[in-house]
């Protein structure tokens, strides 16, 4: 590479493995420590032409829609909240969920007053039910959501769901998914013009590692 690519990772479990497959893919070296097991927030990779800093998932497209990153990678389902002025380059295997609507087992929606929706994917939420018609009254709140139909706070929630095995600990079952997410690249546009030949190459290789586990 002969452009400095500056990378945007989210801290937590999907930047871990983001690392991992950049590792995998020569982006790498093994000097790299990812969020969980250092301070360092910033790491250059010169061999390959690499600069990453760790910052919390929902700053990502901030970062690289306002050209302190070039390149980022993120979940889907923050890129569907924040719709962020990016190109969204690469979807990756890892990080596979669902963005769900869920209720207390046996919840009928009598359509009779704004359904209530606890969830920190407000903008989510609100394009999803007024796509169907549906007024609803926001909550928002952070983590968690599972308990807020249980302790009354609200008759649905919208969330991130993988295995299901939280909402069926406590008593709710999926009414409707809304998106299938994954891990994405997505990449500033300015940045994409200036670095097109350096973030193409990261793509090439990135999509011959094997992404599947």
């Amino acid at each position: 590479m002969t452009e400095i690519l500056r990378t945007a990772l989210p801290k937590g479990r999907l930047g871990s493995e983001i690392a991992d497959i950049l590792k995998k893919a020569g982006f790498l070296n093994d000097s790299f420590k990812d969020s969980k097991d250092t301070r360092k927030l910033v790491f250059e990779d010169s061999e390959s032409g690499m600069r990453y800093f760790w910052v919390k998932p929902f700053d990502v497209p901030v970062y690289v829609e306002r050209g302190t990153a070039d390149i980022g990678f993120i979940g889907k389902d923050i890129l569907l909240e924040r719709n962020p002025d990016v190109y969204e380059l690469l979807a990756l295997n890892i990080g596979k969920c669902k963005i769900c609507s869920a209720a207390l087992n046996g919840f009928v929606d009598d359509g009779m007053k704004p359904l209530r929706a606890a969830t920190e994917f407000p903008n989510i939420a609100r394009d999803y039910y007024s796509g169907i018609g549906r007024e609803i009254d926001i909550i928002p709140i952070r983590g968690s959501a599972e308990i807020a139909p249980v302790l009354g706070l609200s008759d649905v929630i919208v969330d991130i769901v993988q295995t299901g095995t939280t909402l069926r600990e406590n008593n709710l079952s999926v009414i409707s998914v809304i998106a299938e997410v994954s891990a994405r690249l997505i990449a500033n546009k300015s940045a994409y013009k200036f670095k097109h030949n350096e973030i193409d190459e990261l793509i090439r290789r990135l999509k011959e590692v094997d992404t599947n586990s």
